[in-house]
């Protein structure tokens, strides 16, 4: 009689991994740019799997301005919207640049939309007295314009290009009187109060010579969220996320992984 060797069969189970769901990154530029400002982004992020939306803010783009002066707020709801019908109820990272940025906190404060995780780029949301001086160079232009009328329209609008010039407000001159009066609205709004609301992770990237958000912000943020990371970059000014997006692509990689 022949004897059958036994076969042992071993059954390895192997855990089951839910497909990954494809990670998507809102950005919202700063005051004057468009969507446009985070070219350099989208290609280093090339490849990564990490899907980036880039709107063109209300009034900037190809995006047509309100229709009366907004105050941060509107713009959150804008965007809030937006995304809602843009990335359906997908959770997303939001990364603000400058103006961008202060919309961005409002958005992570307000919890109408599920965030992973946010990036701060030299964001906005600190008065300081220079945005002050802005404002007030655009009230006391727009007063001088009635003051010199009487001298005729060229001298009125030469007097108030150079009270333009005078207080450092040469975005307003091109400006229309909506933008103009929501430039004034959104940079007299100081978010540090709320800073403290913010129970979502974030990253905070800024440049140490910036001189429109000065780099004191930064750590005033950071202070004040608790659990950010806070990334400086010597020698760099406000267009930290365009002259460091390699460094920046790095870490959301990174953080995208994570969460």
């Amino acid at each position: 009689m022949f004897s059958r060797k036994k076969t042992e069969v071993v059954i390895t189970k192997i855990p089951y991994t839910p497909p990954m769901t494809k990670s998507v990154l809102v950005c919202l530029h700063g005051w004057g740019g468009s969507g446009e400002s985070f070219t350099e982004l989208h290609q280093a992020l090339a490849g990564s799997g990490i899907e980036i939306l880039t709107p063109d803010l209300p009034g900037f783009g190809a995006e047509p301005e309100p229709a009366k002066p907004w105050c941060v707020d509107d713009y959150a709801k804008w965007v809030e919207a937006w995304v809602k019908e843009h990335a359906a109820d997908s959770p997303i990272q939001l990364l603000g640049h400058s103006h961008g940025g202060r919309v961005a906190i409002k958005i992570a404060v307000n919890g109408n939309l599920k965030i992973d995780h946010l990036y701060l780029c030299a964001a906005a949301g600190i008065p300081h007295r220079r945005r002050m001086r802005r404002a007030v160079g655009f009230f006391l232009a727009k007063i001088g314009r009635f003051l010199l009328s009487p001298f005729g329209s060229t001298f009125a609008a030469g007097g108030k290009k150079l009270l333009y010039k005078l207080f450092r407000v040469h975005d307003f001159e091109n400006a229309s009187v909506v933008m103009r009066e929501t430039m004034i609205k959104v940079s007299g709004e100081d978010l540090r109060p709320i800073l403290h609301d913010i129970n979502v992770p974030t990253d905070i990237f800024w440049g140490t010579e910036d001189t429109m958000t000065p780099v004191a912000d930064a750590k005033v943020m950071h202070e004040a969220i608790e659990g950010s990371v806070l990334h400086l970059y010597p020698g760099v000014r406000h267009r930290v996320h365009r002259d460091r997006t390699r460094e920046i692509a790095a870490i959301i990689i990174e953080r995208s992984r994570i969460s």
